[in-house]
C-alpha cells in the first residue's frame, strides 16, 4: 500500500512539469468561468451558496448536483479524458484512481470553491436579484 501513494505522490508531482501541463491551468481556468456564470446567477435569485447549500439542504441536493453537473460536467469528462492520454504517453498505463483524483481536482474542487465564494461576494455588492420571476432591467437571464 506503501508504493501505491508513492507512486501517486510521484505521480502528481511529475503531472506539474510533464507533457500536457497547459491543462493545470485551463482546466481550473474553464471551471472557474463556470462557477462564476453560476454564482452570480445564484445571487440573483437570491439562492444560498452552492457548497453549504448542498451540505445543509437536502430537499434541494438532487436538483443542486443536476445544476452543477450540467455547468462543470464537460470540464471534468475533459479532465478525465487528458489525464487518460497523458498518463498512456507518460507511464503507457492508465491508473484509473489517479485519474479520477487529478479530474476531481482540476474541475470539480475549484467549482465548488468558486461557486459559492461568487454568490457571497455578488450579494455583498448587491447583484440586483429576480423577484416574481421577473429579471431585473439590465442583466441577462442565466
Amino acid at each position: 500500500m506503501d508504493e501505491v501513494w508513492t507512486r501517486l505522490g510521484h505521480d502528481m508531482v511529475d503531472r506539474v512539469s510533464g507533457p500536457m501541463k497547459f491543462r493545470l491551468v485551463l482546466q481550473p481556468t474553464m471551471a472557474a468561468i463556470f462557477a462564476i456564470r453560476s454564482g452570480l446567477a445564484d445571487a440573483r435569485l437570491g439562492k444560498s451558496p452552492y457548497f453549504w447549500a448542498l451540505l445543509s439542504d437536502p430537499a434541494q441536493r438532487d436538483e443542486m448536483l443536476k445544476n452543477g453537473w450540467k455547468s462543470v460536467g464537460k470540464v471534468f469528462v475533459l479532465a478525465l479524458l487528458l489525464d487518460v492520454i497523458y498518463q498512456i504517453i507518460v507511464s503507457r498505463f492508465v491508473y484509473p484512481g489517479e485519474v479520477f483524483i487529478v479530474a476531481f481536482v482540476l474541475a470539480i474542487l475549484p467549482y465548488l470553491i468558486l461557486r459559492g465564494l461568487v454568490t457571497r461576494l455578488a450579494r455583498r455588492n448587491d447583484v440586483p436579484r429576480e423577484r416574481d420571476g421577473q429579471t431585473p432591467i439590465g442583466t441577462a437571464q442565466p
